[in-house]
Formats: C-alpha cells, structure tokens, sequence
C-alpha cells in the first residue's frame, strides 16, 4: 500500500494505491489517526485501492469516527466499483460517504 499525504490547511489529502488487505491497513493505520486527530477533515482518493478487506474498513471507520466526534468529516473519492461495492455491502456508505471526481 502507498499512501501519499497533502496536510496543508484544516483538509487533508490522502492519496491510496494498492490492496487495503492486512498489510495495507497497517500501513495506513499509524496516519489515519494521526490526520483525524488533527485535521477539520480528510478526503481520501481510493482510485488506486484494488482491493478493500474488512481491517481495511476498520480503520477507515475509526477516522471518520473520530473526526466526526470533533465535527469534521471523512470522504471517499474515485473509489472503483469493487471497492464502492464492499462499502455499500457493509452498510456504511453514510459514515463513508464516497464522490466521484474527474
């Protein structure tokens, strides 16, 4: 998993490429909370997720949770229909609400 970070201002960029599998989502877990903790919100690019395990949602959960907690706000952008499926599956597409940008 490659993540690629813009923190600059109250909403972070993050950027995701790769399988959200195990390996990813400890990957990505350390700076999830890290922005969550700190930012207004974060939008996170899923374009290059291939894959999404639930470890993967987990931790995806847990930030938006915890921005919500403060006010903020968590969202998806560019996620394939893999991934929007399993989201939409799991019956979190309002605590993960996913957009589609060109």
């Amino acid at each position: 998993m490659q993540i690629t970070i813009d923190d600059q201002g109250a909403t972070a960029r993050v950027a995701l490429a790769g399988r959200l599998d195990i390996a990813g989502a400890d990957a990505i877990a350390l700076p999830l909370a890290t922005l969550s903790g700190a930012k207004q919100s974060v939008v996170i690019d899923m374009a290059g997720v291939t894959f999404i395990a639930s470890i993967g949602l987990r931790h995806l959960v847990s930030a938006a949770k915890a921005l919500a907690r403060r006010g903020g706000s968590l969202k998806l952008v560019n996620a394939n229909p893999v991934v929007v499926e399993v989201i939409t599956s799991a019956g979190l597409t309002q605590m993960l609400p996913i957009e589609s940008r060109a």
